[in-house]
C-alpha cells in the first residue's frame, strides 16, 4: 500500500530493511508477496527516487528488492545481504564463511557493487539518507531542489593549475578537482569504494544539483573497464530520470585491455554506458582535463553523441 501511495503521490520511497526472508511454512503465499513488491519497485523505477536502508539482515529473495532501487545504504557489522546464507553455502559447496564475509556492508560496497553507501553506525547512515534526499526531486516530473549559494559561480579556481600535471602519465586525485569546482567543495560520492577508477557524485553548481562523472587517474590510470562502465551507466540513467544535468570530467587513456575484460563482456558493458549517454535528455557538459583516447573518448559523452 505504501509503495502504491508513493507512486501515486510522486513522493520518494525510503525502505528500512531488517528481515531474515520468507517463512518456509508460508510457501507460495509469501513468495507472491515478494513478487508484488518487486513489481512495484520496477513500476516506480525512474518515476520516484527509491532508497533502501539496510538496518539488519536481508536474506533470500527479499534481497532483490533493494537491488531494484536507486540507492542502497548499509551499516557495517549490522547489515548483511545474500541470497543463500553461510549454512547453505557450506552444505552445497563446502565453503566456510561468516555472514559479514558473505554479504556484509564492506563486501557489497567494494566487491559486488550492490551497496552505494556504507557507514559505521545507523545514526550516520540515516543522516546521509536525509542529505541524499535533499539533492533529489520528489519525482521525475519535478526538478531537483535548488538552494541559495554563497559560493560565487564565477569564482576563479587557481588551484586547478597545480592539481592537474602537464605530464599525461602522472597520476593525480580527481576528487581534489571536483572539490575545487563544486559549491563549497561539497559533494556526495556514489559507489565510492567500488570501481574506483571512475567517480560518480552528486553536487551543486551555483545551487543547482548536478551529476558528476569523472575518471580517477589515481586508480588504474582512470581507464574504463567492466565495472566502471556499469557503475557510470547506471548513474547516468538515474540522473537522466530525475532531471539532473550531467558534468563529465575526462582524463581517460582508453578501455582496459586484456583477455579477462574481453571475455567478461567489456563490449556489452561499454555499450551500456554509451547507450545511457546517448539516451540522456538532460543538459550535458563534457570537459577534457588532459587526455581522452580511442573508444573511451566517444563513449564518455563526446560531442558526437550529444554533449
Amino acid at each position: 500500500k505504501i509503495m502504491d501511495m508513493a507512486i501515486a503521490a510522486g513522493a520518494p520511497l525510503v525502505s528500512l530493511n531488517d528481515g531474515a526472508g520468507a517463512r518456509i511454512q508460508e510457501g507460495v503465499t509469501a513468495l507472491a508477496g515478494y513478487g508484488g513488491i518487486f513489481r512495484r519497485n520496477t513500476a516506480a523505477s525512474g518515476v520516484i527516487p527509491q532508497i533502501s536502508v539496510m538496518l539488519g539482515p536481508c536474506a533470500g529473495g527479499a534481497a532483490y528488492s533493494p537491488a531494484l532501487t536507486d540507492f542502497v545504504f548499509m551499516v557495517r557489522e549490522t547489515s548483511q545481504m545474500f541470497i543463500t546464507g553461510p549454512d547453505v553455502v557450506k552444505a552445497v559447496t563446502g565453503e566456510e564463511i561468516t555472514q559479514n564475509g558473505l554479504g556484509g556492508a564492506d563486501v557489497h560496497a567494494e566487491t559486488s557493487g550492490v551497496c552505494h553507501f556504507a557507514y559505521d553506525d545507523e545514526e550516520t547512515c540515516l543522516e546521509e539518507v536525509r542529505y541524499l534526499l535533499s539533492l533529489l526531486p520528489g519525482n521525475n516530473r519535478e526538478n531537483p531542489p535548488r538552494t541559495e549559494c554563497s559560493d560565487p559561480a564565477d569564482r576563479r579556481c587557481e588551484a586547478l593549475a597545480d592539481l592537474v600535471p602537464e605530464d599525461g602519465n602522472r597520476p593525480y586525485d580527481m576528487t581534489k578537482v571536483i572539490e575545487e569546482i563544486v559549491d563549497d567543495g561539497e559533494y556526495l560520492e556514489v559507489h565510492q569504494r567500488w570501481a574506483r577508477n571512475i567517480i560518480c557524485a552528486l553536487a551543486r553548481l551555483d545551487g543547482q544539483v548536478v551529476g558528476i562523472i569523472a575518471n580517477q587517474p589515481q586508480t588504474l590510470a582512470g581507464v574504463l573497464d567492466i565495472e566502471a562502465s556499469e557503475k557510470a551507466a547506471r548513474f547516468v540513467q538515474m540522473c537522466d530520470a530525475f532531471s539532473i544535468p550531467l558534468v563529465t570530467l575526462l582524463d581517460v587513456p582508453g578501455f582496459l585491455p586484456g583477455v579477462g575484460q574481453e571475455h567478461g563482456g567489456i563490449i556489452r558493458r561499454g555499450a551500456k554506458l554509451l547507450y545511457a549517454y546517448c539516451n540522456a535528455t538532460v543538459p550535458r557538459i563534457s570537459l577534457i582535463l588532459r587526455k581522452a583516447y580511442g573508444g573511451a573518448y566517444i563513449v564518455m559523452d563526446s560531442q558526437s553523441i550529444g554533449a
